[in-house]
């Protein structure tokens, strides 16, 4: 509790700093007064700050959070219009360590100004408009977003998964802990987070995932095909042949494996054109399946390459097409973005053809 209050102390201090750097190049505007308590009645600002202009004085009211997730933004503009009708010429203004653009546009619909400590930046009232633009979010790497996308989390990319298979689905907690074979906390804590971006949506019923797209792009910005065992082969053969060879024995031998990569891309999206095989194969398998294909490790020239998986989860709502077990839309999209250049082609062609359809 102590921490958290320093923290907040801290941020609220830094807001200051920004406000003041900011408004420091408006030079007909002048800071007569900025104070850490109220202008009036027992509503509370965290900071109150008095300009003198031209055109006369703005009492600015800034909302200091520390997180700028919608949720947060949302409700931190009600408390700053609920403010500003108990003080004069007011102006609100939501500030946080980083505001995200879905955040931002929150605030422009109802003339709210917006800062946050990354460099971004919006504020419109009368005659002063300053707008700024950062590049960088120096503040990506949350504890949230941490958590949420760790590698190491996997009943939390478990529950990930289950709610982007099923996106339609209303959910109730205990289903949704039965489902991922997560815990009660697991699933409150991601729920959480995700009805703080406004991805979830709440009611009597259950809850739902409300913005999928939003999540899957999220988590594949922050996702890493290489955080698991690859080995690369070369083949003789071709694409076809090393993918049937590879099916048919892992379905003989009773050995769990699914294709992904250009590989499960090309079965969802029929345009993706590859060279290389790209299969998950249970963890200690894979010597067994290369010896049986009479596969070569090579470090350059492959067009075959074997995962053993940190995480079995992978294979959720995996798909048997044509006779062979392809990783779900959403696990192939992941992995082919993974891959850049054109296995971000291939995961858009992916995601138009397979994924959004099943979200209208």
């Amino acid at each position: 509790m102590l921490d958290m209050m320093k923290t907040e102390v801290e941020t609220v201090r830094k807001a200051e700093d920004a406000l003041r750097s900011c408004l420091a190049d408006v030079p007909f505007l002048k800071i007569e007064d900025l104070q850490a308590e109220p202008v009036g009645g027992e509503k509370r600002p965290d900071l109150a700050v008095k300009l003198r202009m031209p055109t006369g004085e703005v009492t600015l009211l800034i909302e200091v959070k520390l997180s700028g997730q919608p949720r947060i933004a949302r409700q931190a503009v009600m408390q700053i219009e609920r403010m500003a009708t108990e003080v004069p010429n007011a102006y609100g203004v939501f500030v946080a360590p980083y505001i995200s653009a879905r955040s931002a546009d929150i605030c422009i619909q109802r003339n709210v100004g917006y800062m946050d400590l990354a460099g971004n930046c919006r504020l419109n009232f009368w005659p002063v408009y300053i707008k700024t633009v950062s590049e960088r979010n120096p503040f990506a790497q949350t504890r949230d977003l941490r958590s949420l996308y760790s590698p190491t989390s996997v009943k939390t990319a478990m529950i990930l998964r289950v709610l982007l298979e099923n996106p339609k689905r209303v959910w109730k907690t205990k289903d949704l802990v039965n489902e991922a074979g997560a815990s009660l906390g697991q699933v409150a804590s991601v729920k959480k987070q995700l009805t703080d971006r406004e991805w979830v949506r709440s009611d009597s019923e259950g809850f739902r995932l409300t913005d999928p797209s939003s999540l899957l792009i999220e988590w594949s910005e922050n996702y890493d095909l290489k955080r698991n065992k690859i080995t690369d082969y070369y083949s003789l053969k071709s694409v076809p042949e090393i993918e049937a060879e590879l099916a048919d024995f892992c379905s003989r031998e009773g050995i769990t494996y699914t294709f992904t990569g250009f590989s499960g891309g090309a079965r969802y999206a029929p345009a993706v054109r590859y060279q290389r095989v790209t299969a998950y194969v249970a963890a200690g398998m894979v010597a067994k399946v290369a010896d049986a294909l009479n596969l070569k490790p090579v470090n350059s020239g492959a067009n075959l390459s074997l995962i053993s998986p940190n995480d079995a989860n992978v294979l959720y709502a995996s798909k048997l097409i044509d006779g062979a077990c392809i990783a779900s839309p959403s696990q192939v999209y992941l992995d082919l973005r993974s891959l850049r250049a054109r296995g971000e082609e291939a995961a858009d062609a992916v995601l138009k053809g397979a994924i959004e359809p099943r979200w209208r």
